[in-house]
């Protein structure tokens, strides 16, 4: 009869500024080939997107990006990556809503970046981790520098990974979902 029931669905928001990575989080971690929206660059972005620290990108999500990992039969997240330049932001809402948390990417280089995503998910009220994105020739900058710089809560959890490797995105995602978790039991305990 287990096998009957339907699987329980968690979404997760994967979100950032434009560059730092949320669609290789997706495809890295997702069992299917990822669902992605995007669009070559062209001269019509030039000068309003800045490509400060990665003159190397070719491409940009203009929508989202989806991927899925199934845990259990019973437990299937989805994972949503939401778009980075900010004539895109408009979407985050529709791709916030239901969900249990986000990650939050964060370049090194470009820390300035994730200020809108941070805000974005604290007005909300919104569970997040931040996921310290390592690009080779990054500045080291480490997790309490970046804490300050995002002026972040100290019970937001901040791993330090690369988005390229499975096991990295694993763990961020695990640490998104334990603090979720962690949440939903502290606002259940003073209710």
């Amino acid at each position: 009869m287990a096998d009957d029931v339907a699987p329980k669905a968690l979404k997760i928001v994967v979100a950032g500024g434009f560059g730092v990575g949320k669609t290789t989080l997706v495809g890295s971690v997702s069992e299917i080939a990822p669902l992605r929206t995007e669009a070559m660059l062209t001269d019509a972005g030039t000068g309003v997107d800045d490509l400060s620290g990665i003159e190397q990108k070719k491409g940009t999500t203009v929508a989202l990006d989806f991927g899925r990992i199934t845990i259990t039969p019973q437990i299937v997240l989805y994972l949503f990556g939401t778009p980075g330049q900010d004539r895109f932001w408009f979407m985050w809402n529709e791709l916030a809503q239901g969900a249990i948390g986000a990650v939050v990417l964060v370049d090194t280089r470009r820390v300035e970046a994730s200020f809108p995503a941070v805000d974005f998910f604290e007005r909300r009220a919104m569970p997040f981790v931040v996921l310290l994105n390592r690009f080779d020739g990054a500045p080291p900058h480490g997790v309490e520098e970046v804490r300050q710089a995002l002026d972040l809560d100290a019970s937001v959890p901040i791993v330090e990974g690369d988005a390229r490797q499975r096991e990295s995105s694993k763990a961020t995602l695990i640490a998104l979902v334990k603090h979720s978790l962690q949440r939903l039991d502290g606002e259940m305990v003073s209710a």
